[in-house]
């Protein structure tokens, strides 16, 4: 099930459809239905009513055109514009209204949109990370949720009042003059196809700018999060230059969509300018006549200059329309991607009595032409200690992750206590092992809260005791913060050797039945080491423990060393055992030792 690249490639027989954006959308909307029939009700109904103002002008104008000046006249032209100031105060109040209605829905929608992105992005497995850079991960989530906003934005704001202006401009102008009607709906079915179809045409080159963007935003994360590096390598320039190149392309891609919406707007320009002339001919034509009045002028002329205003609108629809599904398709791609590791069917929850844990015929590929495990089999009684080492490549992080079902096996199995892994819960599987990473990554939160991590219903003076064990609080006392103390992104204010402290706090404060220690303390001192390693010796009592390490005071103590080499057991014995053996891998590893670590072939 691996995969290399980003996600579209992995999700290229998934193409992503507009339809598969709205469903999204409705999902988030859902919870708030009746909201959201009311606000597009208010802006329709308050949009409905401002398209009789102008008939309500046109009387006025005719009052004046064509009475004398009376007393009685006046009266009548005043109660036009009693009537005019009517519909403007209901219409006030009706839009205020859907105003602070559109406000609640949207941004509750948003806030559920972001969620169920979290949600389901965060339980896809650990080679979707691995294959996804993080700042696009992050950009996808928020573009996501602003497409909603333009898009019910456009609905209230523009569609809305676009379809009420059209049906309500041309029902009115037919009954007082069909011709003009039929020459402004040909002018509006020319205009709105031409923008329609140069949308569709040029939403390739949206998507290829929101892609753009998301690469951006990729390799500026990347570049910020390998900082130091960069700097210890006097690597400025050259990533500055790949930046740029980046940037650059992003640029180039955005300018296209800029000259071709600009494109559009010119011709747009053009077929207003065209009505214009046409339908004022038409109707000086009626006027001389003599079967139009000045007021029937103002009415066509308003609605004329409320149409134009309108399709302008048209164009932008349809481009928001477009550019919401290229900003959030991407995001949706996510969400229609399987996970790839999922729970079976009726998966029960792994209980864990003894601790025994059974590798058989355990086979793992990244690809066609890369064998991690090929056919591994390897017994762990309960309460064993297993070290397991081997060259670089050898399959022993392999191991681990499959263990705790970060990848699954193409082939074989792997059982605890009898139950197959892939039988039982994710969740209940990984509560029934406490991992100790080589690198541990920490949360930009407080001391306190990372080691309670580990469990977090503990108790402040069970959180204490666990970081004591650790020896974690001869620096913590030193903080003025002490465990309030925020460790920064990833944990970059804490030293290496610290990080991996209070990951073994977390771990002793977990306790759980199994324990993985990826080279625990490869990022200690001597003297550090040392302190923990009491801890760590309680930590392993009563415990199945696995441990990958290269360090001797590490393997030395552990009841048996197991030998990988080609994703197979090579060797397996006790230390004492494995050097007797003339020609052994762990005896070719231990005479090239230096300085208390195992180096690898």
């Amino acid at each position: 099930m691996w995969y290399c690249g980003d996600l579209s490639m992995k999700n290229e027989k998934n193409t992503v459809k507009i339809l598969d954006v709205f469903r999204a959308f409705g999902k988030g909307l859902k919870p708030q239905k009746r909201l959201a029939f009311f606000t597009v009700g208010a802006f329709l109904v308050g949009n409905t009513l401002m398209i009789f103002i102008p008939l309500l002008y046109k009387r006025f104008f005719d009052v004046l055109t064509i009475k004398q000046p009376s007393s009685d006249v006046v009266v009548v032209l005043v109660y036009i514009i009693l009537e005019v100031l009517a519909i403007n105060v209901v219409v006030m109040i009706l839009m205020r209204t859907a105003f602070f209605a559109l406000n609640n829905l949207e941004s509750r929608t948003m806030s559920r949109l972001r969620q169920t992105s979290f949600d389901y992005m965060i339980q896809h497995s650990y080679s979707f990370f691995s294959n996804n850079f993080t700042g696009s991960l992050v950009q996808r989530v928020s573009r996501f949720s602003r497409s909603f906003e333009r898009l019910f934005d456009t609905l209230v704001f523009q569609v809305i009042p676009l379809s009420v202006s059209i049906v309500g401009s041309l029902i009115i102008i037919w009954f007082h003059k069909p011709l003009i009607a039929e020459i402004m709906l040909s002018w509006l079915i020319v205009v709105m196809a031409f923008n329609f179809f140069f949308s569709r045409w040029k939403l390739k080159y949206d998507v290829a700018s929101a892609k753009a963007d998301t690469t951006t935003s990729g390799v500026l994360a990347d570049n910020v999060t390998n900082q130091s590096t960069i700097t210890l390598f006097d690597n400025f320039l050259k990533e500055s230059e790949n930046f740029r190149k980046t940037s650059d392309d992003q640029g180039a891609a955005q300018r296209k969509t800029w000259n071709l919406s600009a494109i559009a707007d010119g011709v747009q320009v053009f077929f207003m300018i065209g009505i214009e002339f046409v339908v004022f001919y038409y109707a000086i034509q009626y006027w001389q006549a003599g079967t139009i009045t000045i007021g029937t002028f103002v009415l066509i002329q308003s609605y004329i200059i409320g149409l134009s205003s309108r399709l302008w609108d048209f164009g932008r629809i349809v481009r928001n329309g477009h550019e919401a599904f290229a900003d959030s398709k991407e995001m949706v791609e996510i969400l229609q991607t399987p996970h790839e590791i999922q729970d079976a069917p009726n998966a029960k929850t792994l209980k864990v009595s003894k601790g025994e844990i059974s590798f058989k015929e355990a086979s793992f590929s990244f690809n066609e032409t890369r064998t991690v495990l090929d056919g591994f089999n390897l017994e762990i009684v309960a309460g064993q200690k297993v070290a397991l080492i081997g060259p670089s490549g050898a399959g022993k992080s392999t191991i681990v992750k499959a263990l705790l079902r970060f990848y699954d096996l193409a082939s074989g199995a792997i059982l605890i206590d009898g139950q197959d892994i892939k039988r039982v819960t994710q969740a209940s599987l990984r509560r029934s092992i406490s991992f100790v990473p080589q690198d541990p990554v920490l949360f930009h939160r407080s001391l306190l809260e990372n080691i309670r991590y580990g469990r977090p219903k503990a108790t402040n003076e069970e959180v204490y005791h666990a970081a004591k064990l650790a020896h974690c609080d001869e620096f913590i006392d030193k903080l003025p913060l002490k465990y309030e103390t925020l460790v920064g992104e990833r944990g970059i204010k804490l030293s290496g050797g610290e990080r991996q402290r209070i990951a073994i706090a977390r771990a002793i404060l977990k306790n759980a039945p199994i324990l993985v220690l990826d080279e625990a303390t490869s990022s200690l001192d001597s003297h550090s080491e040392s302190l923990i390693q009491d801890a760590l010796d309680k930590l392993m009592e009563g415990k199945t423990t696995i441990v990958i390490a290269h360090r001797l005071s590490t393997i030395r103590k552990m009841d048996r060393i197991v030998v990988i080499k080609e994703g197979k057991v090579f060797e397996d014995g006790d230390h004492e055992s494995l050097l007797t053996k003339e020609g052994g891998l762990y005896k070719k590893l231990w005479d090239l030792q230096a300085g208390g670590f195992l180096k690898e072939e």
